[in-house]
This record gives C-alpha cells, sequence and structure tokens, in this order.
C-alpha cells in the first residue's frame, strides 16, 4: 500500500506540471490509498484537489511544501482542524510581511503554528545559495545532504511527528543514496518515509516541466541544464514501481500510511460563520434582520404594505432563520448604509434582486409589488450553496465601500476573493517560443496574428504562415506545449469585487496575501473555491454607469439647481422610448452594442417591462434556446400564442408564451412537472454542469415524465427542457434584468433630455462601455451639441458645460485635459489652479504660474491647446520644444520671458492637423481623416456612411473608413460584428468567419479598412455582409485610430 505524500499541482507557478485533477485520477487510477497535494507556500490549488478527489472517491490529505530561509525546506500534512488553521496563519504570516506573489517564511513561524502539524524534512539544503527557495536546488550539485544537528530544531517543534524523506527517482546512485539517507535516519532518530516529488501525473508531462522552468528563469530550454532534473522519474509511479524503487526499506513506503490513519482532516470540516457585530447586544441577528426589514418595507409602502409583499416577506424572513442567513444580509444592509451615507450611488442586482426584503432593506431596486419575484432562485432549502448578493457601486468610489469593509472587520477578518490568471493563447504563445529557443521576430510574428482568446481554432493555420510545421519536428513540439500550457495558473491575482467576511479570524480558514493594490489583501481562494466549500462572498462590483449618473446628477443640480435621484427622475417618457426604437442608444447603458441596437426597432420597447425583456433576451441562453424569433414573431402578431393550460399561461403570458427569465423556466418546472421550487432551481444549475451528464439525464426524465404525467405533450416538454437548457449556458433572471433595465431607462433619458451632460458624464467616467471618446463626441454633436477644443483658458481635467446663453438652453460641451493621451491629472489640476487668478497671456505665462514641465508644454501643444492664445499649432508647438523647465533648471532667469518671434513657420495643412488631433487626443474636431481621401475613394466607387441609407438590400456596395471596434460574441458561430466611421456617420459590417480567415492580417490587425459587400436592411438597421477587405491606410495618412475589440 502506498500514499503520495509529495506532489506539486500547477498552483506551484512554473514548477508543477499538472492540474490537481490530473494528478488526483491517476492516483485513483494507480490504486493509492492517498494523495498529498503539497504546493510550495501555498493552498491556492487544495480546493480543486478536494474536489476531485470526492468525485475520484480517493483520500486527499491536505498540505504543502514550506521553504524557509533558515532552515531545509519540508513538507507538512495536517492531521485535524485545529493544524490547519496553524498552516493558514503561518502562510498568511510569511505572505503578508513579503511582497505580492512571495513568501518569507522562518523556522520560528513552524514553531508559532505547525506544532500539530505532521513534517517530512526534505533533507537537501544549499543554504549558501541566495536563489535556493526560488526552485529545485535540490540537486546533487546546488546542494547537500543536510547534517543530523540541522534536523534536531524539526525534532525539537514537531516531536514524533517527524519523518526524513526519501525520494529517488531512478538515477544511477540510488542505492547510494539510500544508503546515505538511512545512514542520516539513524544518526538523527528521524524515520525515513517514501515520497515521489511529483511534479507532473505522467511522464508525457515532462517536456512541460521543463518549459516552466525555463519561464521561471528567462532562459530557453537547452540553457536550463543547472536547474534541469537528471530524468523524467518526476510523475506519478505504479506501486509496482514503487516498491522496486524502495526495495532496500521497504519501511519507508509502509510508514505512508500512518500518515494517512493519522491525517484524517478534509476541507468538507471547515465551517463558515459570518459576522454578527451588526446586532445591537440586546437582541439576535435574526431579530434585527427582522426589525430592519418591517422598517425599511413601511418606508417603501409609505401607504400601506399589500398582502403580498406581506406574504413574501414572512416567507423569506422564515426561510433565512432556518438556513442562518441573517448576518449575511445584515452585512450587505450595512454595508450600502454606509454608502448612502456617503452619496455612493449603489444597487443591488443578480438573484438577489428576488428578494423581497432585498427591497425594503434598500439593497436593490426591484419592486416585489410589480414583479414577479422568485425567492427560491435566490435561496433554497433543497440547494446546499450560499446566496450570493450582487452590489454594483460607483466604480470611481467603490474603493470607499472595500476600505470600509477592512477597518470595520479587521484584515485578519476581511479578504478580496482571488482571480486565477491563466496562460492564455497569446501568453502560452510567446511564453513557449521563448523557451524553445525562437527568434524575437517569429515569436512577434505568431503572437501577433493570433487571437487572443483561450483557443484559436486556425492556430495550425497561423503555425504554417511563419513556417512552422504543426504535424512534425519542433513546429509539433511547440503546437502540443502551448495548448496544454493554455489554462494552466500563472498567478492569483484579485476579485473585481469578491469580499468574504468572518465572525472569526479569516487567516484560520485560508491563507490571505498581499495585493497588488495598496491597502488589499486577498485570500487564496477564487469564487468557485468558495462556492465548492460553501463560503459567503459579497460582491461589491464597479459599475461605470452608475459613476457617469452620479455626474450627470451632480452637474444638473449644479449648473440648472435641478436635483435628482434613480428613483425620482420621471418614468415612461414616450419621447425616450421613441428615441430607444429608433436604436439613438450610443452611450446608453447596456443596449448600445451592435447586437441590442440591432434588435431595439424588432422589438420596439414602450414600456419599463419591454425594457426588461430587451435587456435579457440579447443573451446567450435566450439565444441558443431558440427562444428569440418566437417572441419577435408573436410580439409583431405574426404568429399565435397558445396555451396548453392555465398554469402555464399565468406564467408565461407576459412574455407571449416565450419563457425569457430563468425564473419562469423554474415556474414551468414547477407548474407544468410538479417539481419543488428547490427542486426546479436544481434544474436549471444541472444544465449548466456539462461535466456531469449524467444528473442532466436525471433531470430531464423527471421533467418529461411530470409533464406527460399532467396531460401535456412530449413534444412540449422537450421545447421546455431545451429552453432551460439554453439557460444553463448564461440567462438573466428577471430580477438581474429589471434591475439593469432600471439604469437603461434612466441613462436613455438623460441621453435625451441632456446630451452634453450625459456626453461630459460619459467621458469623465471613462474607461466605460463601447465607445471610444471620437465615437461619442461625433454621437452629441449629431444631437446639435457644439463641442469645444481642449484650451488652456477653458478647459479643466473634466469635460465641462459652458452656458452661453444661460441656464435652460442646451450647453457646449468643452473638452477636457484628460483626453489627451498622455496627460497627467496633476498637471491639468494645476493649470486650473492657476487659471484662478486670470487667464495666462503666454506659454511662458502658463510655464511659470502653473509650474508646467517641458514635456508637458509639448503634449498642450500637439493637442492645439493653445487657441486661445492666438498661436497656431506649428508655432506653438516649436515655443514649446524652446522651452525650458525654467523654475527648476534656471532659476535666476525664472521672471526673463522671450518674445522672440522672428522664425516664420508654414501652417499645417488640415489633413495634417486632424492627423495630429488623432495622434494626441483619439478624435478631431476639424475634420475625420477619411475625407481627405474621398476624392480618391469616389473614383473607386467607394460609398460613404450617407450614402448607404439610400441603397436596398442586395446591393453591391463599397465602403471604407476607421475600425471602431471588432465584437464577436460567443453565440455569434465565428461572425465578427465591426462598426467603421468615415466622416460622415458609421458603418455596420457583417463579417462571416471564412472572410475572417481569408483576409486574417487585415482583419486583425489594420484599424483602416476598404470593404465590398452586400447590403442587409431590416427594420431601418444597415448592414453590409462582407466579401472582401483591403487596408485603406495607403490611401490616410498615419496609423490616426486603435479601435476598442469586444468578446
Amino acid at each position: 500500500m502506498y500514499a503520495e505524500l509529495h506532489c506539486k499541482s500547477n498552483f506551484s507557478f512554473l514548477q508543477g506540471a499538472s492540474h490537481a485533477h490530473e494528478l488526483i485520477e491517476r492516483a485513483a487510477r494507480l490504486g493509492y490509498t492517498a494523495v498529498a497535494i503539497t504546493d510550495r507556500n501555498t493552498l491556492a490549488g487544495i480546493v480543486r484537489a478536494h474536489g476531485a478527489a470526492r468525485d475520484h472517491d480517493i483520500r486527499l490529505i491536505v498540505g504543502a511544501e514550506l521553504v524557509f530561509q533558515d532552515a531545509p525546506p519540508c513538507v507538512v500534512w495536517v492531521p485535524d482542524r485545529i493544524a490547519y488553521a496553524g498552516l493558514c496563519r503561518m502562510l498568511t504570516e510569511g505572505r503578508r510581511r513579503s511582497d505580492k506573489g512571495e513568501c518569507e517564511l522562518w523556522l520560528k513561524d513552524l514553531k508559532t503554528y505547525g506544532e500539530r502539524l505532521m513534517v517530512g524534512i526534505i533533507p537537501y539544503w544549499s543554504p549558501e545559495h541566495e536563489e535556493q527557495s526560488r526552485d529545485q536546488f535540490r540537486l546533487a550539485h546546488r546542494a547537500s545532504l543536510v547534517t543530523a544537528e540541522r534536523l534536531e530544531s524539526y525534532r525539537d517543534i514537531i516531536g514524533e511527528s517527524v519523518y526524513l524523506l526519501a525520494e529517488v527517482h531512478r538515477s544511477a546512485d540510488d542505492d547510494h543514496q539510500i544508503w546515505q539517507l538511512s545512514e542520516l535516519s539513524e544518526q538523527s532518530g528521524i524515520p525515513l518515509i517514501a515520497s515521489g516529488d511529483v511534479h507532473y501525473h505522467d511522464p508525457s508531462r515532462s517536456a512541460l516541466q521543463e518549459v516552466l522552468t525555463a519561464i521561471a528563469h528567462g532562459k530557453s530550454v537547452q540553457e536550463i541544464g543547472q536547474w534541469q532534473f537528471a530524468n523524467f522519474q518526476r510523475h506519478l509511479r505504479s506501486r509496482e514501481e514503487i516498491n522496486d524503487v524502495y526495495r532496500l526499506i521497504p519501511d519507508a513506503v509502509k510508514r505512508t500510511q500512518e500518515v494517512v490513519r493519522r491525517c484524517q482532516f478534509s476541507l468538507s470540516e471547515l465551517k463558515y460563520e459570518y459576522p454578527e457585530e451588526l446586532a445591537p447586544r440586546s437582541i439576535t441577528p435574526m431579530q434585527h434582520l427582522r426589525q430592519q426589514t418591517w422598517l425599511g418595507a413601511h418606508a417603501r409602502y409609505p401607504r400601506g404594505i399589500s398582502r403580498k409583499v406581506q406574504q413574501l416577506l414572512k416567507h423569506e424572513l422564515e426561510l433565512i432563520e432556518q438556513l442562518q442567513y441573517e448576518a449575511y444580509f445584515l452585512t450587505v444592509w450595512d454595508m450600502v448604509q454606509f454608502a448612502r451615507s456617503r452619496s455612493i450611488l449603489c444597487q443591488g442586482r443578480g438573484s438577489a434582486a428576488n428578494s423581497a426584503v432585498c427591497f425594503c432593506l434598500g439593497v436593490t431596486s426591484v419592486d416585489p409589488e410589480t414583479t414577479d419575484v422568485l425567492f427560491e432562485r435566490f435561496i433554497s432549502r433543497e440547494r446546499d450553496e450560499a446566496p450570493d448578493i450582487d452590489v454594483d457601486f460607483e466604480h470611481e468610489r467603490r474603493e470607499e465601500v472595500l476600505q470600509y469593509l477592512y477597518e470595520k472587520y479587521g484584515r485578519h477578518r476581511t479578504g478580496m476573493t482571488a482571480v486565477v490568471s491563466c496562460y492564455r493563447m497569446r501568453s502560452a504563445i510567446r511564453e513557449v517560443a521563448k523557451a524553445l529557443g525562437f527568434g524575437n521576430e517569429l515569436i512577434e510574428q505568431l503572437a501577433k496574428n493570433i487571437d487572443g482568446r483561450r483557443h484559436d481554432t486556425d492556430f495550425d493555420q497561423r503555425c504554417r504562415e511563419v513556417g512552422l510545421d504543426p504535424e512534425g519536428g519542433a513546429g509539433k513540439r511547440f503546437y502540443d506545449l502551448v495548448h496544454t500550457l493554455i489554462g494552466f495558473p500563472r498567478h492569483l491575482s484579485q476579485h473585481v469585487g469578491g469580499m468574504v467576511m468572518t465572525r472569526g479570524p479569516l487567516d484560520e480558514l485560508v491563507p490571505i496575501e498581499n495585493a497588488a493594490m495598496p491597502g488589499r489583501t486577498v485570500i487564496q481562494w477564487n469564487k468557485d473555491d468558495l462556492d465548492e466549500l460553501g463560503i459567503l462572498k459579497v460582491d461589491c462590483l464597479s459599475l461605470g454607469m452608475l459613476s457617469a449618473i452620479r455626474k450627470c446628477f451632480t452637474m444638473l443640480e449644479t449648473h440648472e439647481g435641478k436635483r435628482y435621484t434613480l428613483a425620482t427622475v420621471p418614468k415612461e417618457d414616450s419621447r425616450v422610448y421613441d428615441m430607444i426604437c429608433a436604436a439613438d442608444t450610443v452611450g446608453v447603458f447596456q443596449i448600445e452594442s451592435r447586437a441590442q441596437m440591432s434588435m431595439l426597432p424588432r422589438l420596439k420597447p414602450r414600456c419599463f417591462y419591454d425594457l426588461v425583456v430587451e435587456v435579457a433576451i440579447v443573451r446567450p441562453g435566450p439565444i441558443q434556446g431558440d427562444m428569440v424569433h418566437p417572441y419577435l414573431r408573436r410580439r409583431s402578431g405574426q404568429e399565435s400564442v397558445s396555451y396548453p393550460n392555465d398554469a402555464i399561461r399565468q406564467v408565461l403570458e407576459k412574455t407571449l408564451g416565450v419563457p425569457l427569465f430563468q425564473e419562469q423556466a423554474m415556474r414551468l418546472a414547477v407548474v407544468a412537472a410538479g417539481f419543488t421550487p428547490g427542486e426546479a432551481d436544481q434544474l436549471r444549475r444541472a444544465m449548466g454542469a456539462w461535466r456531469r451528464p449524467g444528473v442532466i439525464h436525471q433531470f430531464h426524465e423527471k421533467l418529461v415524465a411530470g409533464m406527460l404525467t399532467r396531460g401535456l405533450s412530449q413534444e412540449f416538454a422537450e421545447q421546455v427542457f431545451n429552453q432551460i437548457r439554453g439557460f444553463g449556458e448564461y440567462g438573466f433572471p428577471e430580477s438581474h434584468a429589471a434591475s439593469f433595465a432600471l439604469l437603461v431607462y434612466i441613462s436613455a433619458w438623460l441621453k435625451y433630455y441632456h446630451p452634453a451632460v450625459f456626453a461630459a458624464s460619459i467621458i469623465n467616467s471613462q474607461p466605460m462601455g463601447f465607445y471610444s471618446i471620437a465615437h461619442l463626441v461625433r454621437d452629441v454633436r449629431n444631437h446639435q451639441v457644439d463641442v469645444r477644443e481642449i484650451d488652456v483658458n477653458r478647459s479643466d481635467w473634466d469635460c465641462t458645460l459652458e452656458y452661453d446663453h444661460g441656464v435652460g438652453t442646451q450647453p457646449a460641451l468643452r473638452l477636457g485635459f484628460r483626453v489627451i493621451v498622455g496627460m497627467k491629472k496633476v498637471v491639468a489640476d494645476r493649470i486650473s489652479d492657476a487659471r484662478r487668478s486670470g487667464n495666462f497671456a503666454s506659454q511662458q505665462d502658463l510655464q511659470r504660474r502653473a509650474d508646467v514641465s517641458r514635456k508637458a508644454m509639448m503634449k498642450l501643444a500637439e493637442a492645439d491647446a493653445f487657441s486661445s492664445l492666438e498661436q497656431p499649432r506649428r508655432d506653438a508647438l516649436w515655443e514649446a520644444m524652446a522651452q525650458q523647465d525654467a523654475k527648476h533648471e534656471m532659476p535666476l532667469f525664472a521672471n526673463i520671458t522671450d518674445d522672440e518671434s522672428d522664425l516664420e513657420l508654414p501652417e499645417m495643412k488640415p489633413s495634417e492637423q486632424v492627423e495630429m488631433d488623432y495622434r494626441t487626443s483619439g478624435l478631431s474636431l476639424k475634420g475625420h481623416p477619411v475625407e481627405f481621401c474621398r476624392d480618391r475613394l469616389n473614383q473607386l466607387g467607394v460609398l460613404s456612411s450617407k450614402d448607404l441609407l439610400n441603397r436596398e438590400t442586395g446591393d453591391a456596395v463599397q465602403v471604407a473608413g476607421l475600425v471602431v471596434f471588432r465584437q464577436r460574441p460567443s453565440t455569434a458561430k465565428g461572425v465578427t460584428f465591426v462598426t467603421l466611421e468615415d466622416e460622415t456617420g458609421t458603418i455596420n459590417l457583417v463579417v462571416y468567419q471564412n472572410i475572417w480567415e481569408r483576409f486574417y492580417k487585415i482583419a486583425r490587425l489594420s484599424n483602416t479598412w476598404m470593404v465590398s459587400g452586400t447590403v442587409q436592411s431590416e427594420h431601418s438597421v444597415i448592414h453590409v455582409v462582407v466579401r472582401k477587405l483591403e487596408d485603406l491606410e495607403p490611401y490616410i495618412t498615419g496609423n490616426v485610430i486603435r479601435s476598442r475589440d469586444f468578446r
């Protein structure tokens, strides 16, 4: 019998060459009694191993390899919950005293935190080598066998639970090595135990392990000799091989079972407890939650709480109490109360919006009185999973909320959820190519021509284009290694907002380490790990649109005295819906994408609930469940609506017989097949469990059988099943869609009635949304807003409003310094502060009063920001180049000005002006790059965007412009949607995959296209289906724009 006790997964970054589930699966197949995952100074991968061990019915021993600064490294194994807490605290201590990604441990840490651990000492060590902790330096020429005296400190700390690891790998001196280890064991009194120092599950991964080693040291595989293992034996070996290798010390193999018997700890023992201090000491948290809920209910419904809402609240509070989630709700409520006390806009969304309690607590904005909430979509008795409340905050102020949580609960009880950053296609190509010794030019060619997605289906073609054969020799090796490396973890990063808070020390549950951002700490587990163990987190997410809306409200109050909140914006304005139906929605939340803009004229939203549908319908779930077209046909009267019975009518009537929302799919399972609400949610979740088809099949049988029993047809039952399966991909709950629809309407209302304010706020909240600043500026100018140039005597950092004709008229929008590429806010603020004492008379005046460096002066000149000084751009740039950082370099001459202007410079041509605008700020108010080659394009028969409006479906056309953005949705089956921009407007392109591949280099790399294609016009939306691509760059001066690409 054998258990592998020293085994690294790929969470030992750049060391382990196998996923945890691969190691567990092979260990089970080999008949091991147990396997220990012992990653280096981390528990980041242990939950994945835990899930895999459960699935393969093999014992997992929780452990880690610890590398100390002042002692030989060791492997530790966890016998019980107390020992586990100590290991977590020790790793936290080592991580918190180090930079991100590092861990500084000393032997005293083992004494402080690890006395209950079982320890296997790695007996090879090189204390003099400064890099001994970075990699495998336990090789004979880099490390030597420790002395018995070195081991005494371990014995003093751990006592009898210490072993000496015997790790041999069929080298020429195995017998001698075993003899040495046996001598050391006898001298020290520490028994030998067999282990494999495993780095990969199968010998075939040895090549990848060498590549990882090369990456770690910035070398090629040919140059890693001193760090390279002697052979390919660091895999999980058969028990026969183990017995043969350790035939001289068979007791060392048997002792592995001593560790197995003693290490009974499992991660399933971890019990999560939520903070409770939010309730006054005189009452329980549940009593406090009830009080706050009913107080909130009376505030929400001042005219009286309806019977429906009362019943919902009683039901939800009863279930919350049974499942002991009251502290969780109070924590979220407290967080939202803090944000509102600081005037930070926030809104809860997701499945939590199905909760009447969340609405009454002020966490969400979805009124259960007017929508059909389904609490079991959020929490159910049957679902063994924690609830998940998402709260969006203004993206520029969310950090205030995060720091409030750190301060309130303490860093030992609070941490951000981790995100595992993995190798994607492009990063894998670069790293493998370097490791294999490819030249820099070849590496750049490969990486530049590849899609950055996780997998590129035409990677083999990309290899052939640069002379690599993916089916033989070095090309095949490269091809295989890249595909294997994709998906491997690179490092831990921080989740966008997932926070974990605990009643007791969080660092006894999971190790905590420093994040890259100052002031933040992050746990070593990601959201999937937390879900696996049932640990609650609160998602404090950032939403740029909330920042933009708050800035709109602030501007309107400051300039026009109008005060608005999310709740007081006038509702159901028909003119706003007219704008939405016309797809005039650039910048509007959620409905500005190409797909949404194409849907709007077809769906024609006329009320708030239509917006809820609009938000939900353009999603993978409804699309893959074949729900979109039936809904549109029925909405337009092209198809009749029928229902098998009244119960199903009640569920589907408001969406014309088509289940567009997750709640409807779940209700269908209840009313049509007899599921309980909790079982219905299990069904929805099972549809997403594509790796467990047996679970899906089980629910399929139950669903169909239940419907047949109730007199429904097989066809209807299968249709419902397929629709619910679509939601397993990605579909919105109605509550989530309603939360978003509120922001859709408010942002659309602001755009319609206050276009200048809306545009300024969107630009001032960048980066966010689909569109570049240039596109936003073009759109607001199309709405008759005067947009004005950046100017040192007029502009601030942010875009501002200028009311030339008084309040009540349309203001002009003054571009801010933030638009200038590379401009720093601190410089802009100094300029604004200095200008309070009067406008600047000259460059020297500006430089002297605002302390602006020569570099910043040149940026201002390049951006033509000196026009109010009546200084042409070229003259301004010439003068700026001649400026000295005088205040610092020549203090005696700081107040001396130079008025010499003898040199006459030629004026810049209009095309040069526009090109310089685009280079410095990505946009121009003076013109458009395409207009300067329009004569040539006319000769070629190329239409403008304006001319395209007069063409009909099927017409062959040529168009040209700058690529504004590319988007390839996951549901588009390889189709890429591209938007071009010329001097008259935008052009929507549809590029099918075969065309994309035929013109791959232009499609991927060029930002100026000339297109041949066919017009496709439907519901006033015009597309050009592309047949041919050409690079427009030869006709346009300079590379003037960079597209925004989305997936």
